[in-house]
């Protein structure tokens, strides 16, 4: 039974235009609090949200991520990042040590905070009628960005959000088949045909869009994109920042 929360949850879509109009700032502080009030692992809540709103920082982060022109148009831009620097606080405070740098798991468990709350954003801002797009070019050139945002050791960017009151309404990219993802007591790893079919509906998703660029299907897309090292730098950023690289 669909209600007004998986209604809106289910028309998402990215919008990469903005009309020239603020995000009210009551609307923000709500979104802000829903991500607060959102699940994390042992409450450590491990992530921090940088508000960017000034036209040259935007422009700059824009460059920062590959020229993304959207940054700069959307009024609100939001870098999540994984944050164990109140962890190391509280840890100087009990006197304790903080092995961040030697588990792995610390990574993990800082994206996948920074996943929640940025999830939890998303339907926030989406519940106002307000438009998103995550940003993962955040870490293309991230040791500048730790710069120009004055992160602390213990802190790494990992994914931006336009927010703004969406433009041209780009339509809603297909979704896997819900048996491609969802599975029932196991995995279930005979799924060539279901990549198949989709491979179909999305050519076709990309041949029906007038403003698309891009052609091919999905497998040829993920495949491509994963071949290769798509950010250089990144062993380099977490060792500054004190996690684990490799």
């Amino acid at each position: 039974m669909v209600n007004e929360v998986t209604k809106s949850l289910q028309s998402h879509r990215s919008f990469r235009s903005y009309q020239d109009k603020p995000v009210d700032e009551e609307q923000l502080d709500q979104i802000i609090e829903s991500v607060q009030a959102a699940p994390n692992w042992i409450n450590g809540q491990q992530y921090s949200i940088i508000a960017v709103k000034d036209p040259e920082r935007k422009q700059k982060l824009a460059e920062l991520c590959g020229n993304q022109k959207h940054i700069e148009e959307a009024p609100v831009f939001l870098v999540f990042c994984a944050d164990f620097y109140r962890t190391h606080l509280a840890s100087e405070i009990e006197g304790k040590s903080l092995k961040t740098t030697e588990e792995i798991d610390s990574l993990i468990v800082g994206a996948t905070d920074v996943g929640i709350a940025l999830g939890t954003a998303v339907a926030a801002a989406e519940s106002y009628g307000l438009g998103t797009v995550a940003i993962g070019g955040i870490r293309r050139n991230a040791l500048q960005v730790i710069d120009m945002l004055e992160l602390p050791e213990y802190v790494v960017p990992i994914s931006g959000l336009c927010i703004g009151h969406p433009g041209e309404d780009p339509g809603q990219k297909p979704r896997l088949p819900k048996k491609a993802v969802y599975h029932e007591e196991g995995y279930n790893q005979e799924l060539g045909p279901l990549l198949e079919e989709y491979n179909k509906v999305y050519s076709r998703y990309l041949e029906e869009r007038s403003s698309n660029s891009r052609a091919g299907n999905w497998t040829e897309f993920v495949a491509s994109f994963f071949s290769k090292t798509y950010y250089e730098g990144i062993a380099d950023m977490l060792r500054k920042q004190k996690f684990p690289s490799g």
